[in-house]
């Protein structure tokens, strides 16, 4: 299946160590060096309570792996998780999260990117939130955020990729139904995968 995801963020060490060494001279900083740092530091790990939740909602998914969703449960799950952003928009995240949320089930979970391919929650791997996430390339070399945020631009569907179990550290067929939703000005793409079924045997299955 290859090797691990492969995704670069910005060092917090090399660009804050840079800007120490020409304090004295911030105007000789390169304006590439200053937008990482800006970057960098923004990017801070997630706060205590998001980890923990984080390790609730993978210890929820892999306790509930043994009950396969069906491709139609994936659609109603990101239907309804599509309605609440929808309606509450970044308020509403926080019931994405957590061992008793409705929307960690089944061996899987939902997340939140955005039309710029920003992941805005994850409820596993909250360190990718803030994330710029269009580059990011599976094993086989496939920009799937691209591909999503097409598909979901228009009208939803399926995609399928490499991506690790909740619990597990090699990646595995994934394949995940997308859709928009819009809250005020914000254009989310909310979505929901399964693993151990292949993009054809989905569509077999009719869910719609």
């Amino acid at each position: 299946m290859g090797g691990p995801l492969r995704y670069a963020a910005p060092s917090v060490l090399t660009s804050a160590n840079v800007y120490r060494e020409n304090r004295m001279r911030p105007s000789s900083l390169p304006l590439a060096i200053l937008v990482s740092l800006a970057v960098s530091l923004a990017a801070a790990d997630p706060a205590p309570e998001v980890m923990a939740l984080a390790a609730e909602s993978e210890a929820r998914c892999v306790a509930t792996e043994k009950d396969k969703p069906t491709p139609q449960q994936i659609i109603d799950k990101v239907k309804e998780g599509a309605a609440l952003v929808a309606k509450e928009g970044k308020a509403g995240f926080v019931k994405f999260r957590g061992k008793d949320s409705p929307f960690i089930f089944a061996g899987t979970y939902i997340w939140i990117h955005d039309k710029d391919g920003v992941m805005q929650m994850h409820p596993v791997k909250p360190k990718m939130e803030t994330k710029p996430l269009l580059g990011l390339k599976d094993a086989n070399g496939k920009a799937f955020f691209v591909d999503m945020n097409k598909i979901a631009a228009e009208g939803g569907g399926w995609v399928d990729y490499l991506w690790p179990k909740p619990g597990a550290k090699e990646p595995t067929l994934k394949v995940s139904y997308v859709m928009e939703a819009k809250h005020g000005d914000e254009v989310f793409i909310v979505g929901c995968g399964v693993y151990d079924l292949t993009l054809d045997q989905i569509k077999a299955s009719g869910a719609k």
